[in-house]
Formats: C-alpha cells, sequence, structure tokens
C-alpha cells in the first residue's frame, strides 16, 4: 500500500531532511512508483505539489528537496496504485475548501465497494477511492457543524466519521487544515515528537544525518507521523489500529 508522511510544527520548519529520506520510498528503497505530493501551509495559503512519476527521481521532487518551504503543517504521500490509473488527477494529497479554509488529505488503503452519494459541493476528479472518502468527510463535516468548528469538536466529529469509513476496508489517513494535523490508523502509522533537547537523527532510507539541536530554540516542538518510521535512532511510537490521534503546535492534543 502507500506511504503517508505528515509533520506538525509550533513554528514553521523546512521539511527537507525528513522529505530526502521518504521521497526514496517511491521507487528505490520501496515499490512505491506510481506518483506523489506533497502539500504545505503558509498562513491561509497553501503550496501543493504533485506527479504521476515516481518520487525518488521525479524533477519536481528534486525541487522540494533543494527549495527548503517552511511550513508548520505538511502532508506528503507516496502511491502504490489499487483503485485508478497512474494519473495526476489520481495523486495523493487532494484539497478541497470548507469553512474559507483549505483542506489536505492523503490516504494509505482499499476502501471496497465505497460509492458514497456525493452533494454538488464535493465530487472527485479522479477515480480513486481515497478521493471519494475524503469528499465524503468533507461533505459530512460540513453537515455536522453549523459554524467552523474549534479543533476538538472537529476531532470528536472524525472520530465517529472515521470506522464508518474504515468498515470498506484498510483506512489510514492524514487530514490537515493548516491549524492541525490528524492521522488515523487502519493498519499501520508511526509517530514522533521532536523537542527540546533536540537530538542527531540518522535517516533509514538514505545516508544522511542532522542534528536538530542546530538551529532550533528550546521552544520548538515538531511531531512527525509516517508510516514507517524515517530514522534508525529516534523513538518512534506505533498508533494502535482504529487510532485517531490530533496533533496541534508540534505535540499530540488530547
Amino acid at each position: 500500500m502507500c506511504q503517508l508522511f505528515g509533520m506538525n510544527c509550533n513554528t514553521p520548519t523546512d521539511v527537507t531532511f525528513s522529505f530526502a529520506g521518504f521521497a526514496q520510498r517511491g521507487g528505490r528503497t520501496d515499490h512505491h512508483a506510481d506518483g506523489w505530493g506533497i502539500a504545505f501551509f503558509e498562513g491561509a495559503g497553501l503550496r501543493h505539489f504533485v506527479d504521476h512519476q515516481r518520487a525518488c527521481d521525479s524533477p519536481v521532487a528534486e525541487l522540494i528537496r533543494r527549495y527548503p518551504i517552511k511550513s508548520r503543517n505538511v502532508v506528503a504521500h507516496i502511491r502504490k496504485a489499487t483503485q485508478g490509473s497512474v494519473a495526476l488527477e489520481n495523486c495523493h494529497p487532494f484539497v478541497r475548501e470548507l469553512w474559507g479554509r483549505y483542506w489536505v488529505f492523503a490516504h494509505n488503503g482499499n476502501l471496497e465497494n465505497f460509492q458514497p452519494r456525493l452533494h454538488a459541493s464535493f465530487q472527485p476528479v479522479g477515480a480513486t477511492d481515497s478521493e471519494r472518502a475524503f469528499c465524503w468527510l468533507m461533505q459530512e463535516l460540513g453537515k455536522s457543524h453549523a459554524g467552523v468548528p474549534s479543533v476538538p469538536e472537529l476531532t470528536l466529529t472524525l472520530r465517529e466519521l472515521a470506522p464508518r469509513l474504515a468498515r470498506h476496508g484498510p483506512f489510514n489517513f492524514m487530514l490537515s487544515n493548516g491549524q492541525a494535523l490528524w492521522a488515523h490508523c487502519s493498519t499501520r502509522l508511526f509517530f514522533v515528537e521532536r523537542k527540546h533537547p533536540f537530538a542527531h537523527a540518522h535517516l533509514a532510507d538514505e545516508d544522511l544525518s542532522v542534528d536538530f539541536a542546530r538551529g532550533t530554540t528550546p521552544r520548538d516542538r515538531v511531531a512527525v507521523v509516517v508510516t514507517a518510521p524515517l530514522t534508525t535512532n529516534e523513538s518512534w511510537v506505533a498508533f494502535e489500529p482504529g487510532e485517531l490521534r490530533v496533533f496541534v503546535d508540534g505535540q499530540e492534543s488530547r
């Protein structure tokens, strides 16, 4: 199945180190070669890049590696196609607007026989189960809240909605609106919280190390969520199946 990546921080942070390792899984250290994408929130704006080529040697991925975009919320995806052809419109993450804010979604899994009734506001462009699931989630969130809800209110609603989708098959996903990062696990997800005192880390997929203590302050916090741990010397925490976690300002929010 696909590979997911999410980052949530309390201060704009560049994702160059983590993305360098993650991109190798798109055709070099793993067989996920059917496209990739990444989205960076910057205030109310969003930078969104997708490519149907494999991530390990995509020219667009090389641009991301060389251009240290800083963001407080990032969602990335490397695709192993199950439903829908290898095409640009089927590459995650997908983007929609709700309540005057961008929402970004990426999914790992395979939802069988999922053909929900969708109203005009949210319709898929491509042919994936993932984009249909995203449209349905946005539709149901909009129906559940008359006004703009808080992060805790959104978390409660997502905890009610996610199991309804997971009945159709594995439903690992990342969702962000630029305020928070929600991550749901059906089969496999891990996270790590980086904070003071920052340590030295070494990538699992590439011979690259970084000392996070350089260029950070004692107040900085970064949470990273992935399908499989990106580094070999950090304490990654495994999600439980069926668990939804939310991260705000670089740490898990209860």
